[in-house]
């Protein structure tokens, strides 16, 4: 293999930059050209890939979001859209691809090279740290510390105003950005979409914490959890609750800036130059990934239709710690 492209896809996350980084530089150390190509499946679509050398990517490792940019595409959710795309990498004589992104991306990339053999390897580049295969994903552990930092300066105003705050922590399908930060960040409750939490649960446990002399709690909420979110979860304790002082919070979209912390780049630092060498030794539709710190390669398909469960001592732990 003498040609690859790499792209990211997706959700932006913090410690896509230095992915890159590592693929590019990877790539210039092996003796292999390298090609960016921008807004992910989109961009491959119309051609938007340049050349990159060992200087394009200087400069950029403390960097949050991506300079090759992310966009969804449904053109590539079609046969042709994919043909499109398998064309323009024909016209740039690229053999191998490396795919920073999430499920979403990965899906894709086995689509890709299920009907036109291209061969590639993903790094897992996602805030939600969802994708089964790897321990962690690149992003998650700054949208952990970003959230948490919020959450803590929250804890300052509920704890001067007793009041009881509702705050709203991404995680679609996931509870891993929740949990680390019901257990850091001191919350009472949390809510992921792996487990039932009732509102009467709720009610019950704020109850308790009063009778307890708690004069404010925080209640960490995940956007995927079955109850609809920090909003509606809040309206249904306040109608049983009508004498408590609540406030909400979603954090949003904050959680996927901002520099990456050192854990994000050195995870994926070591992921991007793992893609580079997976694709060098032959691994198709595979995932890079680590496991108790171990590399591993793990196939697309088992990435998105395996399930990465929470160690339930986790949420055992809020309880535990919320007395």
């Amino acid at each position: 293999m003498k040609r690859i492209g790499v792209f990211t896809s997706g959700g932006d996350a913090p410690g896509m930059n230095a992915c890159i980084r590592a693929v590019v530089r990877a790539a210039v150390y092996k003796g292999i050209e390298v090609y960016g190509i921008r807004r992910g499946y989109n961009g491959m679509i119309k051609g938007e890939i340049f050349k990159m050398e060992s200087s394009s990517v200087s400069n950029i490792v403390q960097r949050g979001g991506t300079i090759l940019k992310s966009a969804r595409s449904k053109e590539f959710m079609t046969r042709e859209g994919r043909e499109k795309a398998f064309q323009q990498l024909q016209n740039f004589g690229i053999e191998g691809l490396v795919a920073i992104g999430g499920n979403g991306s990965f899906t894709g990339a086995k689509l890709f090279y299920d009907e036109f053999g291209i061969p590639t390897v993903g790094a897992p580049g996602t805030i939600d740290n969802d994708l089964f295969g790897t321990d962690y994903t690149i992003g998650y552990d700054t949208a952990v510390n970003t959230a948490l930092d919020a959450i803590d300066k929250i804890r300052d105003t509920a704890d001067s105003h007793e009041r009881v705050f509702f705050v709203e922590v991404m995680g679609r399908d996931s509870g891993y950005i929740a949990i680390p930060c019901a257990i850091g960040g001191g919350a009472e409750i949390v809510m992921i979409p792996e487990t039932e939490t009732t509102i009467p649960s709720i009610i019950e446990a704020l109850r308790t914490g009063w009778n307890r002399s708690k004069t404010s709690s925080i209640v960490i909420i995940a956007e995927g959890e079955v109850e609809g979110g920090a909003m509606k979860v809040a309206a249904k304790v306040q109608e049983a609750l009508p004498d408590m002082d609540a406030r909400v919070t979603i954090i949003g979209h904050v959680q996927r800036g901002g520099a990456p912390t050192a854990f994000d780049r050195l995870l994926a630092s070591r992921l991007g130059i793992a893609c580079v060498e997976g694709l060098l030794e032959g691994h198709k539709s595979m995932m890079a990934g680590l496991i108790n710190s171990k590399l591993v390669y793990t196939p697309f398909e088992e990435t998105f239709t395996k399930r990465k469960l929470i160690n339930p001592n986790f949420t055992k732990m809020v309880e535990v710690l919320s007395v």
